[in-house]
């Protein structure tokens, strides 16, 4: 069966909405279905959709999963809010600064864009507006700032390219600080800008801050101080060699179900059935993505697509950097319409061997992918980002998507230094 049909086929599916799951795993049995002589069978694809999900670096996944939706339920996002907003609630766009601030703290501890949104957007949206903000900004600089979850570490698409890649996943959790640092700084500027040009109602940001000051920096950092402390305890474990990835993730779950039990008192006891059922259903749809997409990349990789796609691209275009113009657009574009795990997971095979031939260490391109599809987050038409952020408020997709387009810009930005300068993103390996 051609390649080119076979992908056609891929896209129709998707087109018409078929579950990426249920596609990916029609398209694994087609090649066998309309050529008998291929050598891929039903069984063989069972086998690598089961080989797949047996991976001890992918159990991280569920329980970051489940960590996030603990400190969501039990209010962590709002603890980090109010102490950078202790701090920088009096400069010129202070508070979405510290929105901003937070949405990387925050991923630093959930690892995953949607659930950033989700647990950041919910708690800060609210407090923009009554301060005067305008609804579709804070509604875009929510959806726009919660792609930095997935840059952020600890990341489950970074996960999901060291497993597709071989990459160590604790170098690309170091690789991805500095860029999503830079990004996060990026978008404050675009915030410190707005805010000049459009104007900010600063009588009620000073009686909000007021309210914090009034409570004193100590007790401020006191009720903070777990919150704050997470991702160090996190990435601390990775670093310092006690755990790996894996063991961190576990260890994040019990973390913030003792803080959010014993010290907040957020949630009770009888509530952790409810966030294990919403854990489960949602780490279900990545499960079976997961598996399928295993699958799809075992019959491409059989069907040769990797070596055909790398020989026509360095065949056909001698420059590395038009080779890496061309991939980080391709990649813009996948972001656009497919999910982040199966993008990595089928198009690593394909893409690694190109970067790598002229000479990109695979961390570096890590990072690249990545960011690549956390501004996909917020791009139409898949953006889960905006749809998550248009739950929240009700505004529109579009809307949020054409006041994210600025921040947008800039993360563009940082995505082309991140492409050419490769001490951003490894320098600190």
């Amino acid at each position: 069966m051609p390649v080119v049909v076979l992908f056609l086929i891929f896209v129709a599916l998707l087109v018409i909405a078929v579950p990426v799951s249920i596609t990916l795993g029609i398209t694994s049995v087609l090649p066998s279905v309309f050529d008998p002589s291929f050598t891929v069978g039903a069984k063989y694809l069972i086998r690598a959709m089961f080989g797949g999900l047996d991976s001890f670096p992918l159990l991280a996944v569920p329980m970051f999963v489940l960590s996030g939706i603990i400190m969501a339920k039990g209010g962590i996002s709002k603890k980090l809010f109010d102490v950078f907003a202790y701090f920088l609630g009096k400069f010129t766009a202070g508070m979405p600064c510290a929105v901003i601030v937070t949405c990387l703290f925050y991923g630093a501890i959930s690892g995953s864009a949607p659930a950033t949104v989700a647990a950041v957007g919910s708690m800060t949206i609210p407090i923009l507006t009554t301060l005067g903000y305008d609804l579709t900004f804070s509604t875009a600089i929510v959806a726009v700032a919660g792609g930095l979850g997935v840059i952020i570490p600890p990341s489950i698409p970074f996960i999901m390219y060291g497993m597709a890649s071989g990459a160590s996943v604790s170098d690309l959790f170091l690789a991805g600080i500095v860029p999503g640092l830079m990004i996060g700084l990026l978008l404050m500027l675009y915030a410190i800008y707005h805010c000049k040009r459009y104007g900010e109602d600063r009588e009620k940001i000073y009686a909000e801050v007021k309210v914090l000051h009034d409570k004193g920096l100590l007790r401020v950092l006191k009720e903070s101080f777990f919150a704050l402390l997470s991702p160090v305890i996190i990435l601390g474990c990775i670093y310092s060699g006690v755990a790996s990835p894996t063991e961190a993730a576990v260890i994040s779950v019990f973390y913030a179900l003792i803080i959010s039990l014993f010290v907040y008192r957020s949630i009770r006891i009888r509530d952790i059935w409810s966030i294990l059922v919403e854990a489960i259903r949602t780490f279900t749809p990545i499960l079976f993505i997961l598996a399928a997409s295993t699958a799809f990349s075992r019959v491409l990789t059989l069907m040769q697509v990797p070596q055909t796609v790398s020989e026509f691209i360095l065949n056909n275009f001698h420059s590395p950097v038009a080779i890496l113009l061309i991939i980080n657009v391709f990649l813009l574009i996948v972001g656009m319409v497919m999910d982040t795990t199966p993008a990595i997971l089928i198009l690593t095979p394909i893409l690694l061997p190109i970067v790598q031939a002229i000479g990109m260490d695979p961390i570096q391109f890590g990072v690249i992918m990545v960011v690549n599809l956390a501004i996909g987050f917020v791009t139409p038409p898949i953006g889960v980002n905006l749809f998550v952020a248009s739950s929240l408020t009700e505004v529109p997709v579009m809307q949020i998507a054409k006041k994210a387009m600025p921040m947008i810009g800039f993360f563009l930005a940082a995505l082309l230094l991140i492409t050419f300068i490769p001490a951003i993103s490894i320098g600190i390996l």
